[in-house]
């Protein structure tokens, strides 16, 4: 049987924690100076369904609003082809007469829209999302926590949450320097790859638990490296799985699902970075050792050798 080359993962761990230490701080100070773009999900703004005759798209129905003066409309589809749901900054004057004028706007001779439904949304609800929304990612890191502890040990705890928090700094700092539109769907993205990231790094608990008590006479950092070594392939193939999804959604998922996609391939690389560099390297740095994975059998007094 050949053996598989290890590569020695843990002898960048420190120059590893430095990268990841400018990262965060660049990312804390783009939310603290500029902070995000937030979009009409937390500002504040009109929705208006829209009904046509017949099928119509997305491009076509941006660029009609684009060619009538109505900017940074966000334009999907809600249910079907022929519905769609234009939404749009909080707008002056009454809410009916600009329906009308939107629907009037995108209607064709051959296709022609009316307006469903109308719904404003002020900017105090949009506060309240927005800090609904920071109090869930809160609650998820606070949960994941919890859940690493009583499966593992507080070591790889803490080491769990740590990458975790540097996954959504990341994510979230790469949206605000860039200044990228934050909404629902980004949000959305942030919790479901909280859940990935620590998927992945559980994969790669189980596989150090296992060697450290398998690998009697191998130290820690080659424990380690050598179940990183191990988990690599499985990581490459979900990785490579999921960024062919994301892909699909980026290119054809139209703009519902064009930021959500867009987080995703961000926070993928950040996910897959800190399972290796920050979970497993801090577990190292806080002395981690085989006496954290004996299992202690106690004798019965009465029991003879």
């Amino acid at each position: 049987m050949n053996e598989v080359r290890i590569i020695r993962f843990m002898r960048f761990r420190r120059l590893m924690a430095i990268v990841s230490g400018a990262v965060v701080i660049i990312g804390l100070v783009s939310l603290l100076t500029q902070g995000l773009n937030l979009g009409l999900d937390f500002t504040g703004g009109t929705s208006i369904e829209l009904r046509f005759e017949q099928s119509a798209h997305q491009a076509e129905v941006a660029d009609a609003l684009e060619k009538a003066g109505v900017k940074d409309a966000v334009v999907q589809y809600l249910g079907g082809a022929n519905t769609i749901q234009v939404r749009l900054p909080p707008q002056p004057g009454e809410a009916t007469a600009f329906g009308q004028r939107i629907a009037e706007a995108v209607s064709t001779p051959g296709n022609q829209a009316t307006v469903q439904q109308i719904d404003s949304v002020g900017s105090q609800v949009g506060d309240e999302q927005y800090t609904q929304s920071l109090i869930a990612i809160l609650l998820a890191l606070g949960m994941m926590m919890v859940y690493v502890a009583i499966r593992y040990r507080f070591k790889f705890a803490v080491g769990a949450v740590i990458s975790l928090i540097h996954d959504v700094i990341f994510t979230l700092g790469v949206f605000s320097l860039f200044q990228l539109p934050f909404d629902l769907t980004v949000l959305a993205a942030v919790l479901a790859l909280i859940g990935y990231s620590l998927n992945d790094t559980i994969v790669v608990f189980d596989r150090v638990r296992e060697n450290f008590r398998k690998l009697r006479k191998s130290d820690p950092v080659e424990i380690v490296d050598i179940s990183l070594t191990e988990t690599l392939r499985r990581t490459i193939m979900t990785v490579a799985t999921v960024v062919v999804v994301v892909l699909a959604m980026l290119i054809a998922g139209g703009s519902a699902l064009h930021w959500f996609s867009v987080a995703m391939l961000v926070g993928l690389f950040a996910g897959t970075y800190s399972s290796i560099y920050i979970a497993s390297a801090y577990a190292l740095s806080m002395g981690l050792s085989k006496e954290d994975f004996i299992v202690e059998v106690k004798k019965a007094e009465d029991e003879r050798p």
